[in-house]
C-alpha cells in the first residue's frame, strides 16, 4: 500500500522546529529521531531523519547534510483549519514570531478569518477559521 508523507529539508534546525511544531497542536508527538554519527555526511548529531505526528499526519524531516541554493516555498504551505477564534490566535502568534506575513489575519471573503505566514523556518502556513 501506497503511503505520502510530506518531508521537511531543514538547513540544520529540523530539530528545533519539529520540536516547536509538537510544542503547537494538540494529538502532536515525534515518532522516532535518526541522528548523523561521527562518519557524517552530516554535523554530528544533527537530524539524518526523522518523523513526528500533528493533528493525526505525519511529517518527516532531515537535516539536509548538503548545501542547497533553494529552500521553503510559499507554493506548498501547510493548511490548518482552526475550530475557534482562540486557536487560530494563538497560532498565528506563534508560527509569525520571527516570520513573515503574508496575508495578516482577518477577513478575506472566502474565510471571516484567515492568516497566511512563512514561519521562522521558512515553512509557509495557512491558517483558517471553520
Amino acid at each position: 500500500m501506497q503511503k505520502i508523507t510530506t518531508f521537511l529539508m531543514f538547513d540544520g534546525a529540523a530539530e528545533e522546529a519539529m520540536t516547536f511544531y509538537v510544542g503547537l497542536f494538540d494529538d502532536a508527538e515525534v515518532l522516532d529521531v535518526t541522528r548523523y554519527g561521527p562518519d557524517g555526511p552530516g554535523k554530528e548529531g544533527s537530524v539524518l531523519r526523522a518523523a513526528f505526528r500533528l493533528a493525526g499526519q505525519t511529517f518527516m524531516c532531515v537535516d539536509s547534510a548538503v548545501t542547497h541554493e533553494f529552500g521553503f516555498t510559499p507554493a506548498v504551505s501547510l493548511f490548518v483549519t482552526c475550530d475557534t477564534e482562540e486557536e487560530i490566535d494563538r497560532l498565528y502568534a506563534a508560527l509569525s514570531e520571527g516570520g513573515k506575513a503574508l496575508m495578516p489575519l482577518g477577513s478575506y471573503g472566502f474565510s471571516r478569518k484567515f492568516g497566511w505566514i512563512d514561519d521562522r523556518f521558512g515553512v509557509s502556513w495557512q491558517l483558517n477559521l471553520a
